[in-house]
């Protein structure tokens, strides 16, 4: 008798979720329409304007090109020497100010994007303008930190290569033939 109860219970509920009206869950995107640029999460813009890499590198990294700040912060494993801590740190620098700027500019497109939306002033025409530029705004961002992850690799040895990405947790410290 109790599986019966079981069942038609079951069987109650599966009908009363069925007769919901569309759309009266709620959307994956609510609470999100406080942001203030919608497409962005704040930690997003944070890391942006930080300059931080938001794995636009990953396929650098994960394909044995080890990027500067994590080559620093195994200084000691890696057996960097002082020149290759001093470039290393330079080119930290270096990419941090331009990974600033950059992201800047693209929270910035970002926001006027939003705006176009916000001000009901969207238009064909105005989207695609914006949209190009992000566009081409996230390739810089893109760009600047996968050719950063370029020269970290350039400063070490492939042993320190090998060694980086046994530290990373990326599999042992075979050189699989590539070359950097």
């Amino acid at each position: 008798m109790k599986l019966r109860h079981a069942i038609a219970f079951l069987a109650l509920g599966a009908a009363v979720a069925q007769a919901q009206p569309p759309g009266a869950g709620h959307s994956p995107y609510a609470g999100q329409q406080s942001r203030d640029i919608k497409a962005l999460s704040e930690d997003e813009v944070k890391g942006l304007l930080a300059g931080a890499g938001l794995g636009y590198a990953r396929p650098a990294e994960l394909n044995r090109y080890p990027g500067p700040m994590h080559a620093l912060e195994h200084a000691e494993a890696l057996q960097l020497t002082s020149a290759q801590r001093e470039r290393m740190q330079a080119l930290m620098k270096s990419h941090k100010a331009e990974a600033r700027e950059l992201g800047a500019r693209l929270v910035a497109l970002e926001r006027e994007l939003d705006q176009l939306f916000a001000n009901r002033k969207a238009t064909a025409e105005s989207v695609d303008r914006v949209l190009l530029q992000i566009g081409e705004a996230t390739a810089r961002v893109r760009g600047s930190h996968l050719k950063t992850h370029l020269e970290a690799t350039a400063i070490l040895t492939p042993a320190q290569v090998d060694r980086y990405v046994e530290l990373r947790g990326y599999g042992g410290g075979a050189h699989h033939g590539h070359r950097h």
